[in-house]
């Protein structure tokens, strides 16, 4: 038999058909976002890229919390493993674009007995020792279906990666919210603390002015009602502030840590910095929400290509090499080479319209995740939109709030003056106190919701000190 010899012409034919693809040429959806933002971003705006979140959260104690919670919150860890499973996934898959060989030892013994040979004295016995390195079923991948399996794989893998960022920003984001509305509630229930006592106290006073005829039963009646209200109120706190503390245990993974360090109050705390977002198609494309949703859709292409390719034929390539010798002392002597080569096609012609019905259910899943992904970048567009806007106006109801308490706080001593004096009565110097305590409980209010709009913007800007991983679609 003449050795085969591939001519120029054929090896120019397979390499021709092994760039054959299938799979859609992938192009990003346009998602038809605007080109500025709601509102213009103030001059002293900070750029997202210039910080991390130990910048923005300066506070030490908030520092710690967030740093545990990074190493033992529940879904975190969760995201991690499933990262770890979609990286091993993605190895699998890779793996069937190379040849897969072992090397092996083997003893074939058989014996037939006299009767079945018709008539033979002796029963024939026979041995047979081999060893080799054996190819395993090799696809040659003409059409690309292995490769598209794995570049799926690995965009799969990839969004994983992003879901990974997406939960760990998330989870840096909710520690600082949820410790943000402790400290908010734990101010609140001091003011209602320290109400409660002014209130016992004017209560006390009042009582002792009424056995003296300077004050009548409507006054101690009065007095008792707003202490009451006072008491309610600091209950309600209270149980609100106990209640955010189990949110923020469960948030970090575990029981309250000991030596934490001490906390900063809200009231003494700097403004946080005000954000900077860059034009939508910058900020919106580097989130990592949005990313994960655009490495499905690739997957969701490279699997089209797959599906596509089921229809052509399939080449298959067995054999291997070695040794074959009928007893084990002369296995690797002379004349005992052996091999053998198995080339199959393989033409799929009825299978009752399975490979059809394949390409349909891949072309289904490209629509959704194109839905998918349009959906999940216009839903970033307004959460940053809103979210500018409310940075914006924040800023101008805190001024606003300040200058409301620095007017009740000045109004209710001026009452208190005059009532010592005798001329202003209980409800006067009541009302002043009551609008002087909703003015200091709702400072406190837009205090913590411009922190908290800060700490989401900080996300929803795809802030984060973590490098991005390589895209699937470009390696």
């Amino acid at each position: 038999m003449r050795n085969f010899k591939p001519s120029a012409l054929s090896c120019a034919a397979m390499l021709i058909l092994s760039a054959c693809n299938f799979a859609p040429k992938y192009e990003r959806p346009d998602a038809k976002l605007a080109q500025a933002w709601p509102v213009e971003a103030a001059s002293q705006a900070q750029s997202v890229a210039s910080l991390n979140w130990e910048s923005l959260y300066p506070d030490p104690r908030l520092q710690a919390l967030i740093r545990i919670a990074l190493e033992k919150n529940h879904d975190l860890r969760l995201a991690i493993a499933r990262l770890q499973e979609a990286r091993a996934l993605w190895g699998v898959q890779k793996a069937d674009q190379l040849p897969n060989a072992n090397v092996g030892v083997s003893r074939t013994g058989s014996r037939t007995p006299p009767a079945v040979l018709n008539g033979a004295q002796q029963a024939y016995e026979t041995n047979n020792y081999s060893a080799g390195l054996n190819l395993l079923s090799y696809e040659v991948d003409v059409w690309s279906r292995v490769a598209n399996l794995s570049a799926a794989a690995k965009a799969s893998y990839v969004a994983t990666e992003e879901d990974r960022r997406t939960i760990r920003m998330g989870l840096i984001s909710d520690v600082a919210n949820a410790y943000l509305q402790v400290q908010e509630l734990q101010e609140r229930t001091n003011l209602a603390i320290d109400t409660v006592q002014a209130r016992n106290q004017s209560l006390l006073l009042i009582r002792a002015k009424r056995d003296l005829g300077a004050a009548s039963d409507l006054d101690v009646l009065t007095a008792q009602g707003a202490l009451a209200s006072a008491q309610a109120d600091a209950s309600a706190l209270d149980r609100q502030q106990q209640q955010a503390l189990n949110g923020l245990k469960l948030i970090i993974g575990g029981e309250w840590p000991a030596n934490l360090p001490a906390s900063t109050p809200l009231s003494t705390q700097s403004l946080p910095p005000q954000l900077l977002a860059d034009v939508p198609s910058q900020v919106l494309l580097g989130r990592p929400d949005v990313r994960a949703a655009e490495q499905r859709l690739i997957a969701a292409n490279a699997n089209i290509g797959a599906a596509r390719a089921a229809f052509l034929p399939k080449i298959q390539l067995t054999g291997a090499l070695g040794s074959a010798s009928p007893s084990l002392s002369g296995l690797f002597g002379a004349g005992t080479k052996s091999w053998s080569f198995v080339p199959s096609l393989q033409q799929p012609l009825f299978d009752g319209g399975r490979t059809s019905a394949n390409v349909d259910v891949a072309q289904a899943r490209k629509v959704a995740a194109v839905a998918s992904y349009e959906k999940t970048i216009q839903t970033a567009f307004r959460e940053v939109a809103d979210l500018l806007v409310a940075q914006t106006t924040l800023q101008d109801q805190l001024q606003a709030q300040n200058a409301y308490l620095k007017s009740q706080t000045e109004r209710l001593r001026l009452v208190q003056s005059r009532y010592a004096l005798g001329s202003a009565n209980q409800l006067e110097l009541l009302d002043a106190q009551r609008d002087s305590y909703t003015a200091q409980q709702n400072a406190v209010q837009v205090l913590r919701q411009l922190f908290s709009t800060t700490a989401l913007l900080f996300k929803a800007l795809g802030g984060g000190d973590e490098a991005r991983p390589q895209d699937a679609k470009n390696s």
